[in-house]
């Protein structure tokens, strides 16, 4: 794991605080706002107590200017910036598991809200890791990590110069693509999404780039019914590999039986 960039050194909210507090990740001081001394912020503070990490309290005032999100609840932890993975750690992450890769690849995703949802999605279905560009496309930020309700702190995130050599890389691991694209034939769920695989999400305007579509070993959309033609990307990325759990656990379902 080498890559850094910068988190906005800050972690907002009560359960992604809690949250990062669980994963044991580094924390570099946490402020709590004077009076806020209810609810879930007595754990907060009996864990960073645990944790050895320090507590700063701060008047309502001076909160609300460090706060980037309106919505703080009260407590702000700053980080070390976040740290990225190499592509070799998704796969490793699958081997150890004994499960066939599962990695997302996002082809500029440029709202932090979406970044922030699928990554929240992703974790809870069971993805090994995602892969994002560095140019073009929003980082890990506060919002991301706020936004994932912490899941950002136990999901493995590339960062990669060039999504084609990522999913060539991908290709020679064994890995086939899957392109989300509304001009093909087939929809997702007439596709076998099981075995080793990489979901590719194009950018929330413009979908995927005509490189990164080429390079897909196949493409697949989600049924259009209303007179609106496209889902919001964190949306479509929930559909899609929601229909790639649910086709995982029936194979291993049947393999047991």
């Amino acid at each position: 794991m080498e890559n850094k960039d910068n988190y906005n050194d800050q972690v907002e909210g009560r359960n992604s605080v809690i949250e990062l507090l669980e994963s044991g990740k580094d924390i570099n001081k946490i402020f709590i706002e004077r009076g806020e001394k209810h609810g879930s912020i007595y754990k907060i503070i009996a864990m960073a107590k645990e944790r050895k990490v320090i507590i700063v309290e701060k008047d309502k005032r001076q909160m609300e200017e460090m706060a980037q999100n309106k919505n703080y609840q009260g407590v702000i932890a700053l980080v070390p910036p976040f740290e990225y993975c190499e592509i070799e750690d998704i796969l490793d992450k699958a081997k150890e598991k004994n499960e066939d890769p599962f990695v997302l690849i996002l082809d500029g995703i440029e709202d932090p809200h979406n970044l922030g949802s699928i990554i929240r999605t992703a974790e809870t279905a069971g993805v090994h890791g995602i892969i994002i560009p560095k140019r073009r496309a929003t980082g890990v930020n506060s919002t991301v990590a706020k936004v994932s309700s912490g899941a950002v702190e136990h999901m493995l995130v590339a960062r990669v110069t060039n999504i084609t050599d990522a999913i060539e890389k991908l290709k020679k691991a064994g890995l086939w693509i899957c392109g989300t694209d509304i001009k093909t034939d087939k929809y997702y769920y007439e596709q076998d999404l099981t075995g080793p695989i990489g979901i590719v999400i194009g950018n929330e305007g413009s979908g995927m780039s005509n490189k990164v579509t080429k390079n897909c070993d196949f493409l697949v959309k989600i049924p259009m019914m209303g007179k609106v033609t496209s889902l919001n990307a964190s949306v479509s990325t929930g559909i899609v590999i929601y229909e790639a759990l649910k086709q995982r656990l029936q194979k291993n379902k049947m393999k047991g039986e």
